[in-house]
């Protein structure tokens, strides 16, 4: 089968990586290409994974059975827009962005006006460590069309039915509650650690809820994310207000948690950190850096 990614970053990195591992002929298209500075490593990674690295949006599209858009949320409806005049009927284009569902909607009748089917696909879990195995929803008019290859490919999908928007209705809502643990435990160390109460912190927090972690991993995994993915998800997160006020409900949650995910990568920026820095990641060393013990 041809498959295209949109986008060449970690999920869509692994997943064409995987495909490609399975004899599938597989192509990849990201904007970094188009960046001297960036081309270099973009090669090496397509080259390591086996993966096709296309001229151009137009040389990726061309022969695709499925196309992958794993891009980022601020760039999912553009890339749709971009793709639209080089899709043709028989191409199944498959958005992995997590994004609103107005967002997903206005992105299906683009695609669908080309001829092309649009699939809304949710991607419901980090795609390391599972891979091809992590669960995806999916949704849309040819939806059940495409998941028999879904599931041929070795996919975790599963079929939610036609509308476009529900399984993005459905992460997003979740993104709330993963996001927002996240922010929620970043806040709250990074003070307990200036106080020097951070152990005693974690260790109520053990003591309420004992089978999380809290005195084990957690802390570490839930602050180690937002360093490494806080700028996505901070874009995730404007795309869940938009999600929460579609529908009149107030986003005052949501809003905080794209100033908290976004203010780490600003203080980490600030600091000329990286998160390749930072690992083994040890979240008190990390928030040590951003703010010194007093």
């Amino acid at each position: 089968m041809n498959i295209t990614f949109i986008g060449f970053g970690e999920a869509g990195g692994i997943l064409a990586q995987d495909l490609q591992a399975q004899g599938n002929t597989v192509t990849a298209w990201d904007r970094k290409a188009l960046a001297a500075e960036t081309l270099p490593a973009l090669q090496q990674k397509a080259q390591q994974g086996g993966v096709r690295l296309a001229a151009s949006l137009a040389d990726a599209l061309q022969d695709a059975t499925l196309v992958f858009s794993t891009v980022t949320a601020s760039q999912a409806l553009n890339v749709a827009q971009q793709a639209v005049a080089l899709l043709k009927a028989g191409q199944h284009f498959l958005d992995l962005n997590s994004v609103a569902p107005h967002t997903k909607r206005a992105a299906a009748e683009v695609i669908d006006a080309a001829g092309a089917s649009y699939i809304d696909v949710a991607v419901m879990a980090p795609v390391p460590p599972k891979r091809l195995a992590t669960p995806l929803l999916i949704g849309g008019a040819q939806a059940a069309q495409v998941q028999p290859l879904l599931q041929q490919l070795g996919l975790n999908s599963r079929l939610l039915g036609s509308e476009v928007g529900e399984a993005s209705a459905i992460k997003m809502c979740r993104s709330v509650m993963i996001k927002g643990l996240e922010a929620l435990t970043t806040e709250c160390l990074s003070a307990a650690r200036q106080y020097g109460v951070e152990q005693a912190v974690l260790d109520s927090l053990h003591a309420s809820f004992p089978s999380l972690g809290w005195d084990d991993q957690l802390p570490h995994y839930l602050i180690s994310r937002v360093a490494e993915h806080g700028q996505r998800r901070a874009e995730e997160m404007q795309e869940v207000v938009k999600t929460l006020q579609d529908v009149k409900v107030p986003a005052a949650m949501s809003a905080a948690i794209v100033a908290t995910q976004q203010g780490l990568i600003d203080a980490l920026n600030a600091r000329s950190l990286r998160y390749q820095q930072l690992t083994p990641f040890v979240w008190q060393q990390t928030l040590d850096k951003i703010y010194p013990p007093q």
